[in-house]
Formats: structure tokens, sequence, C-alpha cells
């Protein structure tokens, strides 16, 4: 495998980076719980901290962009990684690898078991799971918020927009997240333009 940054090489190196590609997302999507955010973690862990597939600035942008379109962050992540590594045949298999022991599993449940969750020793383990699949979530949310850019504006952003969900929720509000994202990148957009503006007028003087 070639150094962090330089996808692999055509031939047999290819071949058996694409299967790493695909059996690493496919642990990431076999045990992990909780959905995408709760995925943030370990796709951080796996593919930055231990592979140095993506940077921690790539892993925040993949979190934005997946934020902001279409798609699961485990799907989108997996799609990125998987294409800057080896290209077509990378994002495919990579987001296989992903989708696959979701999709396996879902499927038995739904043949053999049509009422899964009413099983007592299931119910009962879905309980802890969703406790753990909350700490993963609030680890990815303080480990974002380390690896953030600290700025004045940035905080702001930050705080008005934990200010909105929290009145969002506690007065249960018809207010879609996708809308409070929307005007977060509109605010920043115009700011960072009027900043851009100022700092041409200066040097035009």
């Amino acid at each position: 495998m070639k150094e962090h940054g330089i996808p692999w090489s055509e031939g047999d190196l290819k071949m058996s980076g694409i299967s790493e590609l695909f059996f690493t997302f496919a642990k990431i999507g076999l045990f992990t719980f909780g959905g995408g955010y709760a995925m943030i973690s370990v796709i951080e862990n796996e593919c930055v901290d231990k592979k140095k597939w993506i940077t921690h600035d790539e892993m925040m942008d993949i979190t934005v962009i997946a934020e902001s379109t279409p798609g699961p962050i485990a799907i989108n992540c997996a799609t990125f990684v998987g294409y800057k590594m080896a290209g077509f045949a990378g994002a495919v298999f990579a987001t296989l690898g992903v989708v696959a022991p979701s999709f396996a599993i879902i499927y038995l449940i739904s043949i053999f078991l049509d009422n899964f969750l009413e099983i007592a020793l299931v119910a009962d383990a879905f309980q802890g799971i969703k406790a753990a699949v909350g700490i993963l979530i609030l680890n990815a949310a303080v480990n974002m918020m380390k690896k953030m850019k600290k700025t004045a504006w940035t905080g702001t952003v930050m705080l008005c927009s934990l200010a909105c969900m929290l009145l969002i929720n506690i007065f249960s509000w018809n207010f879609s997240s996708i809308s409070l994202m929307v005007i977060a990148a509109a605010a920043s957009l115009i700011c960072f333009t009027a900043q851009d503006l100022r700092s041409k007028e200066s040097g035009k003087k």
C-alpha cells in the first residue's frame, strides 16, 4: 500500500487494497449499532487513526457533506474513502462492505423472526445498546468539537445551533434540522463573503 493520500497502484496491490477496503467497512457495518452518528467514532478510528487513509480534516469535511446531502454518513464516508484510495472500484466495494452486513442481518430477521423485538432477551439487549449508542454519539460530537477550528464565529454558530435544537425539542416545534443547517450555511457564507470583500477593499487602499 502506498503512503497516505496516494491511491493504490494497478494490479495485485490495488486488488489487495480493494479487499482491505471491503472488509474494513464490513467490520464497521457489522459491529456498529445506532446508525451514522454512532459510526463516526468507529470510522474515524479505523480510517484516520489506524489506516491513515484520510486526515482528521477530511473526516470533518465528510461529516459535514453527509449531513448536507442525501445518504447515511457511513455510506458517504465509505464511498469517499474507497474512491480516494482505489478509484471507482474502491468506492463500489467500500460501499458494499458497509451496507452488506446490515442488509444480510435485516433480511434474515425478516425471514425467520416476525416478532423479533418482542422477544424478551432481544428487547433487554436493545435497552443496553441504546445507552451505548448515546455514548458513542456523544463521543463523536466531543471529538469533532476538539478538532474544529476555534474561532468566535464557529463558537457562536455552535451555541446558537445548540440553543435552537434544545428549544425545538422542548417545545416540540415543527422545524427541520435540515433548515437549521441551511440557515447556518447561509449565515457563514454571508459572514465570510463580507470578510473577503472587506479584505479586498483594504488591499486596494
